[in-house]
């Protein structure tokens, strides 16, 4: 059992700081390899298990964030009755819910991926539940517009749900509820995944033997509260309204229901082998720009992927730079990019399902990077 003990920087001044205690009882990777720690600028949770092969918060190598798709997928019970559906957690998971659902498809053709969003396309509306602790805590799922994915969605017997970590389990729960009161209840097996578990089978012990869990890391932590420190401020980022940069339903990569994933993201230029290049998604929009940042690396190029977010994290631990911009969807809120400074990378390109022109060109202008869209 490894054990760790972190003492939260946002309240150095006093005598009593917060703490976060951690125990790893079981990993398939080295846990220094997996994760480390940071500050939420949120009051409702202070501290977050940042990963280190996500892409998110931490740039990581295509072919380690493809090692870990692989890893999770093949622990997936095969005798999952079908059809499956595979559901990504906006904002963080929807890239890596892609990646499980990929693996996943060479071993069986009943499944299809669709994603929890902040985002309203205009498109009638599955089901709407709560993430409590988060900085933007409603998500919806909208209902499929392909006739067969649609038919696969009432007719699913499993559903495996795919988020970076569970702390608690409760937004498995959340989620699994609301879908259920939405009608889809024909759903027989349940299986969470995520990189790393804290949340001690929470999900198993609410939904019983139809529940089971894959992780990289499983493990318990225990957070102590400094009731006399000050709350950390939050910058407005919940909102699920459309913005003035509409995203096209008919470019869907997720929100629908697909069952194939489509490589549409082109560059201007090809990177030389060996070109130290960083591709960017933006927000929810991290699939396409994975699949980018893949052929790249396939193609001898040193690539490594990262996303902006609408996550407030404050600097310190495993959150070394921050860069703040405005979004590229017109909603007014502040989009933050983590763990990427100015001329580290030979190139930038940084991706976006919104037109070229969204894009802040303070972040652009921060990093020299070029745009590339999928509109």
């Amino acid at each position: 059992v490894l054990m760790a003990t972190l003492y939260l920087s946002c309240c150095t001044w006093s005598l009593r700081p917060p703490t976060l205690s951690v125990e790893v009882e079981r990993s398939d990777f080295d846990p220094d390899f997996l994760f480390g720690f940071a500050e939420r600028r949120n009051p409702k949770r202070a501290f977050l298990f940042v990963s280190k092969v996500l892409g998110k918060h931490v740039p990581a190598k295509p072919s380690v964030m493809q090692g870990t798709y692989s890893s999770l997928a093949s622990q997936i019970p095969a005798d999952l009755p079908g059809p499956v559906i595979v559901l990504g957690m906006a904002e963080t998971a929807v890239g890596l819910g892609a990646g499980v659902h990929r693996a996943l498809q060479q071993s069986r053709d009943d499944t299809f991926y669709i994603v929890s969003t902040r985002h309203d396309l205009g498109t009638p509306i599955y089901a709407r539940f709560e993430e409590e602790h988060s900085h933007a805590s409603a998500h919806l799922i909208h209902m499929p517009t392909d006739g067969d994915v649609l038919a696969m969605m009432k007719g699913a017997r499993s559903i495996v749900l795919v988020d970076d970590e569970a702390s608690t389990g409760k937004t498995f729960i959340n989620l699994f509820a609301s879908l259920q009161q939405s009608g889809l209840d024909s759903i027989e097996q349940v299986v969470t995944v995520t990189l790393t578990d804290w949340s001690d089978n929470a999900v198993g012990k609410a939904l019983g033997n139809k529940a089971r869990s894959v992780a990289l890391l499983e493990g318990r932590y225990s957070f102590a509260e400094n009731p006399d420190a000050p709350l950390p401020s939050m910058p407005d980022v919940a909102t699920t309204e459309a913005g003035n940069w509409p995203i096209d339903p008919s470019n869907d990569w997720g929100r629908l229901g697909v069952r194939h994933h489509r490589d549409t993201l082109q560059v201007s230029e090809m990177p030389a082998r060996g070109e130290k290049v960083l591709v960017v998604g933006t927000n929810e929009f991290v699939w396409r720009p994975f699949l980018l940042a893949e052929r790249l690396e396939k193609a001898g190029v040193d690539v490594y992927f990262s996303s902006t977010t609408r996550s407030p994290i404050a600097i310190g631990h495993q959150v070394k730079q921050a860069l703040a911009f405005g979004d590229n969807y017109g909603l007014g809120i502040p989009n933050f990019l983590y763990n990427v400074g100015p001329g580290e990378y030979d190139r930038v390109i940084v991706c976006t399902e919104t037109s070229p022109l969204a894009v802040d060109k303070k972040l652009l202008s921060a990093l020299n990077a070029e745009v590339t869209s999928d509109v």
